[in-house]
Order: C-alpha cells, then sequence, then structure tokens
C-alpha cells in the first residue's frame, strides 16, 4: 500500500512539475528588429551546434550573451568556440559571455531571467525539459534537434507548446537542412507539376518516397577533430539513430512534399514498421573519438566482449497522407577517403523520380537527377524539363540542366552558389527572430514538427518492442 501511494505521490509530483502555470505573470517582450534587442541565453552547451548559432554576428543579437551551466570539458569547447569567432581575422563576432557554472545552473537561469531567447544544443536527455521550464519562464527558445528521444519526452514536447501559446512565446527546432540549395530545389521540382506531375501513394514495399542519412561518429568541425562527449554513445542521452538523425529527414519530407500543410498527427500518420541495430566500436575507436582510455560506467551496459554497441542504426516505415514513406538512418565510425556525411533520396512523381545523390558517384557532393516515368515519351519530358529550368531560373539564374543519358537529367547547381553546413545555422536563427518580430511563425511549423516527433518516437517504441 505504501508502495502504490509512494508511486501516486512520484506521478503527480511529476504533473505538477511539468504543468504550465496559465496563472503566471512574466513580462512580454516586444520585439522590433531593432539592433541588440534580441537576448540569448545560452543552457547547458553540451553540443557544437550551440556555439554554431552565434558562428556569425547579427544585428538583431545582442553582443552580452548569458550562460548558465555546470563546469565540465563541454563548457570548455563551447567557451574556446566563441572566442575563436571572436578572435578570427575575417568577419569577427564581438560575443561578452556572462557566465554562470554551477550546479543549479537551471534555476538560476529562471530566477535571474536574463535575456529572452534560450539557445538549447546539447545532452538530449535533459533537453525537453529545458525546453518547457524555459517556456514556463517566459523565454522563447530555439532548440536543437532532437527535441524529443523518446515517448515520454514526446508528451512533455506537447505540453511545451501549450506552454508557448500560454505565455506567448515561440519554440522553433533547428531545421538546418532546409537551407541546402540541393533540398531547395528538390521542393521546387516536386511543385512543377508539368515535369514532376503527383506524388505518387507507392506502397509498403515500393515506398513514393525513400530517404537515407549516413553519419560517423569520428569526424571534423571547422578543420579539427571532434572530441565527442562520452554520453554521446549512451542512447538514453543522445538518443538513437531513429529519434535524432531521422527528425531531419521526416522534416524534409514534410517540407518538401507537404508544403504549407497542416499535418495533425492523429489523423495524417500511421506508422507501419521500425527496425533497430547497433555500430560497434572498439575501445581504440572509443578513445579516439572521445580522448577517454576507458568505457566509462555507464556505458558498460552496452560493452560486449569489449566492443561498445551503440544503437545508432534504424529504419522507419510509415505514411503520411496515404504516402507511403521510408528512412533509414545509419551511423559509421569513419568516413571513406574523401567522404564524410552523406544523404540520398528519391521521390516518385506520376511523370518523373526526383533522385538526391551523394555517393562515390559523384564524389560525396550531393547532386540532384531526374528520371523520366516510363509512361512519358522522351520529347514530352524534354520539352517539360526544359520550361521547369526557365522558370527556375528567375530565382536561381545559375541553376542548368545536363542530359546524362535518355530520360534522364542532372540539375547542375553549382557549388560555389551553394551555401555551407555552418552557415545554415545563422540562416535559421535570422529566419526565427524574424518570426519574433512579426509574430508569423506559421501554424503548420508547430503540427507538422509535433508530427515529426511523433514519428520518431513511437518509431522508437515500435523497434524496441520488435514490431
Amino acid at each position: 500500500m505504501k508502495n502504490i501511494l509512494f508511486q501516486i505521490s512520484v506521478i503527480l509530483g511529476s504533473l505538477l512539475l511539468f504543468s504550465c502555470n496559465m496563472n503566471k505573470e512574466t513580462e512580454k517582450q516586444q520585439f522590433t528588429g531593432q539592433d541588440g534587442e534580441v537576448k540569448l541565453v545560452v543552457l547547458d552547451p553540451g553540443h557544437f551546434h550551440a556555439s554554431l548559432l552565434q558562428k556569425f554576428p547579427q544585428r538583431r543579437v545582442n553582443d552580452t550573451v548569458y550562460v548558465y551551466a555546470p563546469e565540465g570539458d563541454e563548457l570548455q569547447q563551447y567557451l574556446a568556440s566563441i572566442e575563436s569567432y571572436n578572435q578570427r581575422e575575417e568577419n569577427p563576432t564581438n560575443w561578452h559571455i556572462e557566465l554562470y557554472a554551477g550546479q543549479d545552473y537551471l534555476e538560476k537561469m529562471i530566477e535571474e531571467k536574463n535575456g529572452n531567447v534560450v539557445i538549447l544544443a546539447g545532452n538530449n536527455r535533459k533537453k525537453t525539459e529545458y525546453i518547457f521550464q524555459s517556456l514556463n519562464a517566459g523565454f522563447n527558445v530555439l532548440a536543437d534537434k532532437p527535441m524529443a528521444i523518446n515517448e515520454k519526452n514526446f508528451n512533455l514536447l506537447k505540453s511545451a507548446y501549450e506552454c508557448a501559446r500560454t505565455h506567448d512565446a515561440y519554440l522553433l527546432d533547428v531545421m538546418t537542412e532546409r537551407n541546402d540549395m540541393i533540398n531547395t530545389l528538390t521542393r521546387e521540382l516536386i511543385h512543377k507539376e508539368e515535369l514532376f506531375g503527383e506524388l505518387r501513394s507507392g506502397s509498403s514495399d515500393d515506398p513514393a518516397i525513400t530517404m537515407e542519412s549516413v553519419h560517423h561518429y569520428y569526424k571534423e568541425v571547422s578543420g579539427n577533430t571532434l572530441v565527442r562527449p562520452a554520453w554521446f554513445y549512451d542512447v538514453e542521452q543522445q538518443g538513437e539513430g531513429m529519434a535524432d538523425v531521422s527528425v531531419h529527414l521526416v522534416d524534409l519530407i514534410n517540407w518538401q512534399c507537404f508544403p504549407n500543410e497542416v499535418i495533425d498527427h492523429t489523423s495524417d500518420v500511421k506508422l507501419m514498421a521500425a527496425n533497430h541495430w547497433p555500430t560497434r566500436l572498439t575501445l581504440d575507436d572509443f578513445t579516439r573519438s572521445t580522448k577517454l582510455n576507458a568505457f566509462p560506467d555507464f556505458l558498460q551496459k552496452y560493452v560486449n566482449n569489449d566492443t561498445l554497441e551503440v544503437f545508432g542504426n534504424g529504419k522507419i516505415d510509415y505514411q503520411v497522407k496515404g504516402k507511403n514513406i521510408s528512412v533509414t538512418v545509419l551511423w559509421n565510425y569513419q568516413a571513406p577517403e574523401g567522404g564524410g556525411d552523406t544523404y540520398n533520396g528519391r521521390i516518385k512523381g506520376t511523370k518523373a523520380t526526383i533522385e538526391i545523390v551523394q555517393d562515390a558517384s559523384v564524389n560525396y557532393i550531393k547532386e540532384l537527377f531526374i528520371q523520366k516515368d516510363e509512361s512519358l515519351d522522351e520529347n514530352t519530358f524534354n520539352a517539360n524539363m526544359t520550361k521547369s529550368i526557365t522558370d527556375l531560373q528567375k530565382s536561381y539564374s545559375f541553376l542548368s540542366a545536363e542530359k546524362v543519358s535518355e530520360g534522364r537529367y542532372k540539375i547542375i547547381a553549382p557549388v560555389e552558389f551553394r551555401k555551407g553546413h555552418e552557415d545554415y545555422f545563422g540562416m535559421v536563427a535570422e529566419r526565427y527572430f524574424g518570426y519574433l518580430v512579426n509574430r508569423d511563425m506559421p501554424e503548420w511549423e508547430v503540427s507538422n514538427t509535433l508530427s515529426k516527433y511523433f514519428i520518431t518516437t513511437t518509431a522508437l517504441e515500435m523497434a524496441r518492442k520488435g514490431l
């Protein structure tokens, strides 16, 4: 009986802890677009994406940044990155860091209420709680993905969005890949009806949309070896691959194939199947990546025969509005010579198929191809291709198309006209700050984000249960 009462008290305590205070008076920040009015608060920066959001100066962002974090290597790496941006010769930043380092960093942030936008990038086990607590304190939040890595987190994320509405605050996750040139052109081409036709429905065996992303544990960022924290290899803290990297794939599919459409996860989404499997790392692999000489105690449960097994790989089969979709995420240890993280995809229309290719055949540079459907004659396809490229050149003057074989074209988007991955973070931040000023973040951004995390977290539960 005592045990039951204890469990009830724990549940009630959790409900109170994560209940949005409807009567809480918070000072509402009015954003006008003036220089320096966005005041950043960086909470527990445990991932290099936290500093990338500050890599380039932005006029609306105040140079004084408030940082709340526990002491440790992750904080020091963040501070070193910011200092390197301040000290570089070309386009230096001028960040002034006001630091509070202590175990009560979250409580201190809420108590002092400095700033008006919280930046989150770090340990994913804590992130959803950080999101909720920040919104409940009246902050706006710009959070690196994933915002939820399991079913419990997803339910809390739903509450966080309700809390955002209560406090008239904005929550957005950092979807950098929407700024990639090839991804943007893919979105444009899908909606050239004369060229692509309509999106096929596909089937479970032959999906209309397939996407695959390959990442690597050992890599370089900004010319330096990326030192991973040990918790990065704990799926309870980082999240499994299907709950982490898959977020980008699912987001791109929503954004490219269902633009400006509200996707309701309770009626428009259906999970079909999910599977996951581990990547195996030796102690030498782990040491190169983390600079640690042993697997810490919290990782021992994943060690089998002196090999660390990390469930970084996963496959999700699902439907959105009746369209069959399959996404796959793979984590290898190190990229092949000349390669890096890759992204490949295929989207099938009634008149043509769009293919995103990033492998050895294109020297690991992401490229875009269009293959005509066999039902269409060559001359009609050629004419449709010419018209579509001519239309696109009004916005992208550098764009052209090259016929590589019968019924197949390569879209030529010269690399010099493409931004780099690290540039995307500033682009996302700039768009978000625009939302704060104009109060015009679209409703589909919220509904589709919830649908995205419903897909990834529900798939994870299915995979763990062997469904």
